[in-house]
């Protein structure tokens, strides 16, 4: 490595011209010198390599035994050097057989994901998507290791680590859900109707249950009567089904929940805020040109929602 750290290694690439060419105009041309700087470069050579390196003979500049020993080992290095300062191929969905990993929410797994997936394979036959619902764990340490690619899903208001790298995905306003059964849960609720009724509530990433719907309370100085909290969507709506509870929830899973079973969506109190969905992806893989394409299909399909 001394040898080395004394080299300007620079000097590699005129000597691959020089030795190339055995002519030091055709060789300063080769790597947009001029010829006074290219022969400056073939006296350096000279000196750190104690060897003439080009010889004058009655056919021109003849390389030394030297020299020509070195050229292939020089254009094999130069070669790797390319190749590894290159940009990075970009990724093609249509001929990838890449796994892609995903954190996410129960509503993108429930409401997004079945016909995004299958949309995805018309394009990318080959992609395969594996989903982890969120824990802590997942979303913040597995990210950082590269276990996963994405999160996707998460509540905007969710309190993260500033240097990951968050975007908009889906904005979805909320509504309620009622048993069929349930005489004080039809058609629209009042502030005060919502507030009476017994009510499920949902974790967050961090185990918390303290949704933007109870600080939009709290800032009224007024909170939910919970009887119940759980991280799954389909358990509460089946606990909704067979009880007098209601659930707030994003409008696209309510609806796919009222095909399913004896439940129907009823309109929450004026002022309920919509909850802000976003993917979550590390700075370590910003320039992975595959999780940029995963971004952009995903932020596509839920254009159409």
């Amino acid at each position: 490595m001394s040898v080395l750290r004394q080299f300007d290694l620079n000097l590699l690439i005129i000597f691959e011209a020089l030795i190339s060419e055995c002519h030091v105009s055709r060789a300063a041309e080769k790597v947009f010198l001029s010829q006074s700087a290219m022969s400056h470069a073939l006296n350096r050579l000279r000196t750190q390599l104690d060897d003439p390196l080009l010889v004058k003979t009655e056919n021109g500049l003849t390389p030394t035994p030297r020299a020509l020993a070195m050229l292939p080992d020089v254009r094999q290095a130069l070669n790797l050097v390319e190749r590894t300062i290159s940009p990075a191929e970009s990724f093609q969905a249509s001929l990838s057989d890449r796994t892609f990993r995903i954190a996410s929410t129960d509503y993108f797994e429930t409401v997004v994901f079945p016909e995004w997936f299958s949309q995805l394979q018309l394009s990318a036959p080959n992609v395969r998507v594996e989903i982890d619902l969120i824990s802590e764990e997942s979303a913040l340490l597995r990210l950082e290791k590269g276990e996963i690619d994405l999160i996707v899903g998460m509540d905007k208001e969710q309190k993260l680590p500033s240097h990951l790298i968050v975007q908009d995905w889906l904005t979805e306003k909320q509504v309620c859900l009622a048993s069929i059964q349930n005489q004080n849960a039809r058609g629209s609720l009042s502030l005060e109707a919502y507030l009476a009724l017994p009510h499920i509530r949902f974790f967050d990433l961090e185990g918390k249950t303290d949704s933007n719907v109870d600080r939009w309370l709290a800032s009224q100085t007024l909170a939910r009567n919970h009887i119940a909290s759980t991280t799954n969507y389909m358990a509460a709506a089946r606990i909704v089904a067979n009880t007098e509870a209601i659930i707030t929830l994003p409008y696209h899973m309510a609806k796919l929940f009222t095909q399913m079973m004896p439940v129907s969506i009823v309109t929450p109190p004026d002022g309920l805020p919509a909850i802000d969905m976003t993917l979550v992806q590390h700075p370590l893989y910003a320039k992975d040109s595959g999780i940029i394409w995963l971004k952009q299909v995903l932020c596509e399909h839920v254009k159409s929602l």
